[in-house]
């Protein structure tokens, strides 16, 4: 059966970036070939222009011509494995950024399936409570701090007739410092260091003094 049918071929297809190297390692082969092409176009056009007309000179140029059909022919099919490269290439580009495209529309659906999960979990009424209990607080401090920040120092009335009555004693005082003979600032005689008593009218006597001590 597998004679008549042949059997199922279970390798694995190749992958496109398989498929462009295999294209690659042909267009190497084919460029070899065509620099030794070139080589020996290059060694006949050198003999033909050292020979004369004549028999063997139409034979040299008649495998010139061969080589360069030849030669035409691995540039043309250079060219087409060049555009199925290229082809190839622009399929793999585009290949790769529908993945690109498809991993990034996974990751907004994950994202998106994580912020209506973790959104679903705040409640606002209670985030309003707390900003609500937030500004009441605020205001109890700034209350507390007015309070403690509160003078004592300065009463809020004044008595007029205590500072009339302050200022009557403060001239009183004044007065008994001038008829005392004090200045400004001075202090009393009788409290002053060394100084002889005022209710001294007269100084004493020599002669009563040495009597005094004798």
């Amino acid at each position: 059966m597998n004679r008549l049918f042949g059997s199922r071929n279970t390798a694995p297809k190749p992958s496109l970036n398989d498929a462009i190297g295999n294209v690659q390692t042909r267009l190497d082969s084919i460029d070899v070939n065509i620099s030794k092409l070139n080589a020996e176009l290059q060694t006949y056009q050198q003999k033909l222009s050292r020979m004369r007309d004549g028999p063997g000179k139409n034979a040299i140029r008649s495998r010139a011509k061969a080589l360069l059909e030849r030669r035409r022919q691995y540039e043309s099919q250079k060219d087409q494995l060049m555009s199925q490269s290229w082809n190839m290439e622009q399929a793999g580009m585009m290949q790769d950024n529908l993945r690109n495209t498809m991993a990034t529309v996974d990751a907004l659906k994950t994202t998106t399936k994580e912020l209506k999960k973790q959104y679903g979990k705040v409640d606002i009424d209670k985030i309003e409570r707390l900003q609500d209990e937030m500004a009441d607080l605020m205001d109890v401090g700034n209350e507390i701090q007015e309070s403690i920040s509160r003078s004592y120092e300065v009463p809020e009335e004044v008595d007029e007739a205590e500072l009339d009555a302050e200022l009557e004693a403060l001239g009183e005082e004044v007065g008994f410092e001038q008829e005392m003979g004090l200045g400004e600032g001075e202090m009393p005689s009788f409290l002053q260091e060394g100084a002889p008593p005022q209710f001294i009218d007269e100084p004493p006597e020599a002669n009563k003094v040495k009597e005094a001590a004798g």
